[in-house]
């Protein structure tokens, strides 16, 4: 059988090298950690909680990475390299095999003790994986357990029926811009302070914490376009990257990831309306519209098959949030693609970095994504604000206990704000007001209301994950 103990020890020995040499191989655990990896090693090693650390994210965001690192830090530790094993659920031969079967030839051969670090990769493909991880959990109190899985809100799901009070779900987001200058080597001062802390500043000192900020404008630009993903960002062959992104991001995830986890037969629709929301991203989408477009996709076809999208973290999906004391009658969202840069490799348009237009809808769908992933742990809800019967709306809310963030994208040369805008006349109620604005001397409080504090939209993301690395925990 393919299956039997000899060949499942070979697999295993094979993708745990350590197990041999004491070591990981040379460069396969990178030496920039993103904040993640902080977060899992904190549940791994917690003195006080166990909890299974479950990291979840779209192909290709370094989770596989993260959990090398963390193997790493523990064979650094002292950690015997046989209490240390790793199972890729995303192999041929382990996505035939139970779970108990692959650990019972680890005990059987490597370590029978019960005081194990399990890592699972892709844990998703493996049949049962959570009540098996239930029972690992509730039969064995020595053993620690990072998980990683593609389909979050599967993985939430599963988490809300066996995972209460065992493991916590950390949602890994592509890169932020300050990860991004990060992992280039990109140097630049880090201002002690959030992006809504510099109104706080004198003139004088907000010009200089500017002037600062000021060089990571020009890395901006190919942040936008390729550096969402750790290795692409790292790739000197733009034209190449966008191809692997197309390859292995998106192609793989339609083609096989989603129609093999939720059983769906069309896979063109599926790549007909990731397509159409791709050109509409950071626009209200009507599920109707969708369905008038594409001829023969029935509206119930596509809610679900956004739901899909959203959980393989290709897109996310911002509902509206009511700011106005009325409540919302229709609940129709606004559609982001999960990072600029997987808009950028499908449509592939020459003219993205040049267009205005397209720069402005990059520049919102990176600042929703930076803000989201800022707020994923905290009881926040981040969505977008709309005046009832105009086409006048805030680009991103968040609503949290402490009050209201809003936050709207200007990213051009020129713009007007008349009185009767909703960043302007909601301004005074909200506990903050961003105008996220193109040109790097565009900042400072809005003329027309002070209640709006402008920041360029390169130093707002830099700030923000600046932030996030800190451990704030409100961005105003």
């Amino acid at each position: 059988m393919i299956n039997n103990s000899e060949n499942l020890l070979k697999v295993l020995s094979g993708t745990n090298p350590w197990w041999k040499t004491g070591k990981l191989p040379d460069g396969i655990a990178k030496p920039v950690k993103r904040f993640a990896y902080f977060e899992g090693m904190k549940i791994l090693q917690h003195p006080d909680i166990r909890r299974i650390a479950v990291l979840t994210g779209v192909r290709r965001i370094g989770k596989t990475t993260i959990m090398y690192q963390m193997i790493e830090n523990l064979l650094n530790q002292g950690i015997a390299p046989q209490r240390i094993v790793y199972i890729s659920f995303d192999h041929p031969l382990l996505k035939l095999c139970r779970f108990d079967t692959i650990l019972d030839v680890y005990r059987q051969n490597i370590y029978p003790n019960d005081d194990i670090y399990c890592f699972f990769d892709e844990i998703q493909y493996a049949d049962d994986w959570d009540t098996w991880l239930k029972t690992l959990y509730d039969t064995n109190i020595q053993c620690r357990v990072v998980a990683t899985g593609s389909a979050s809100p599967i993985l939430a799901g599963k988490a809300g029926e066996s995972g209460v009070g065992r493991w916590s779900i950390l949602s890994i987001p592509t890169l932020s811009f300050y990860e991004y200058c990060t992992l280039l080597g990109v140097q630049a001062p880090e201002p002690e302070i959030k992006p809504a802390g510099l109104r706080k500043l004198s003139q004088q000192e907000q010009t200089m914490a500017f002037q600062r900020l000021s060089p990571l404008l020009r890395h901006f630009n190919r942040y936008l376009a390729v550096g969402g993903f750790p290795e692409l960002a790292l790739s000197k062959d733009e034209f190449y990257a966008q191809r692997v992104m197309r390859e292995d991001v998106v192609d793989k995830v339609l083609k096989r990831d989603i129609p093999a986890l939720f059983n769906i037969r069309s896979v063109v629709d599926l790549e007909k309306i990731f397509l159409f929301l791709c050109y509409n991203s950071s626009s209200i989408i009507s599920m109707e519209a969708i369905s008038r477009e594409l001829s023969g996709v029935s509206r119930p076809t596509v809610e679900k098959y956004i739901q899909y999208l959203e959980s393989a973290n290709l897109i996310y999906v911002s509902n509206p949030i009511d700011i106005g004391g009325k409540k919302i009658l229709k609940s129709q969202p606004k559609i982001y693609i999960a990072d600029a840069a997987i808009r950028n490799a499908v449509i592939m348009q020459e003219d993205l970095l040049t267009n205005p237009a397209e720069m402005g809808l990059m520049v919102e769908t990176a600042v929703y994504k930076h803000v989201r992933a800022f707020y994923y742990r905290l009881t926040a809800n981040v969505g977008y604000y709309r005046k009832s019967g105009k086409d006048r709306e805030i680009d991103v809310v968040v609503d949290y206990p402490g009050g209201r963030i809003l936050i709207e994208v200007k990213y051009r040369e020129q713009y007007s704000l008349g009185a009767k805008a909703p960043i302007v006349s909601e301004a005074d109620k909200a506990a903050s007001a961003l105008l996220i604005t193109k040109r790097e001397d565009d900042f400072g409080p809005l003329h027309t209301n002070p209640a709006v504090y402008r920041i360029p939209a390169y130093a707002f993301m830099y700030l923000l994950g600046h932030a996030e690395k800190n451990g704030y925990a409100m961005l105003c």
